[in-house]
């Protein structure tokens, strides 16, 4: 059984695209689900997207152990995954596959004991809708998988949500394509000279933050990813927006 698992791994398709660092092989990692329904809001965890559907990401989202969430990095961020057949032929749905997008993180087990999320392990904590596209409902609910990084599809252009209040601005940067993960951010406000972008800081998941103060000014943003592409969305806030308020580029990566 170990030389038949072995064959069909290497066996398996592989790409020489690296993004963030991943060499966009096939790794071997676990799978367990969460939630008992398929509504959005309850996907919604550490990376700070409130609604699935909404932040453009659809059903098929995971939470990832430490070792994948990387304190927020990994937000955003795509994975191709197929539950590991030859080590699980009960269980696994053979040659299925499914993307999901990294929205939440699996914690440890603090308490100790031999938790799933415990690091070093790379653990996905699937949706049931995305776990049931690669894997029979019904046993104790773990499978093995193999997984690895891919491009971000995505349907319209990035969008921004403003946060925050007063002078202190919090944005949230969802449904980006590419390779999804937000790695630098920089703001520019309409009052301020045309060649100065200010740097942002990650506060939380893909929230990110300025103390500058923009109220009423036009916002533009410019966005660096994992993979290493780097996308700037001119006047897409206007001077009238307000917290809460949420405004879709026209741009998108690719």
């Amino acid at each position: 059984m170990l030389l038949i698992s072995l064959l069909i791994f290497m066996a398996m398709p592989r790409s020489s695209d690296g993004i963030n660092g991943e060499s966009g092989q096939w790794i071997h990692a676990y799978a367990t689900y969460y939630g008992a329904n398929q509504d959005p809001t309850s996907l919604v965890g550490a990376c700070g997207y409130d609604d699935t559907l909404r932040a453009g990401f659809g059903l098929n989202t995971a939470a990832l152990s430490g070792a994948l969430f990387q304190m927020g990095q990994a937000c955003g961020a795509c994975y191709e995954i197929t539950c590991h057949a030859a080590a699980d032929p009960l269980w696994c749905l053979h040659g299925a596959t499914v993307t999901v997008t990294a929205t939440n993180f699996c914690p440890p087990n603090n308490g100790g004991g031999d938790g799933w999320c415990n690091p070093p392990r790379r653990h996905f904590d699937m949706s049931l809708p995305s776990f049931a596209r690669i894997a029979r409902l019904g046993n104790e609910g773990i499978v093995p998988i193999l997984y690895r990084r891919v491009g971000c599809k995505r349907s319209g252009g990035v969008r921004f949500t403003l946060r925050g209040q007063g002078n202190f601005n919090l944005v949230l940067f969802s449904n980006v394509g590419g390779s999804g993960d937000v790695r630098a951010a920089w703001i520019k406000g309409s009052m301020t000279t045309t060649t100065t972008w200010s740097p942002m800081q990650r506060n939380w998941g893909a929230n990110w933050q300025t103390a500058a103060d923009y109220r009423r000014q036009t916002l533009s943003f410019r966005l660096l990813l994992g993979d290493g592409r780097t996308l700037e969305f001119a006047g897409v806030v206007p001077a009238t927006w307000a917290p809460g308020q949420s405004f879709v580029a026209k741009a998108q990566f690719s």
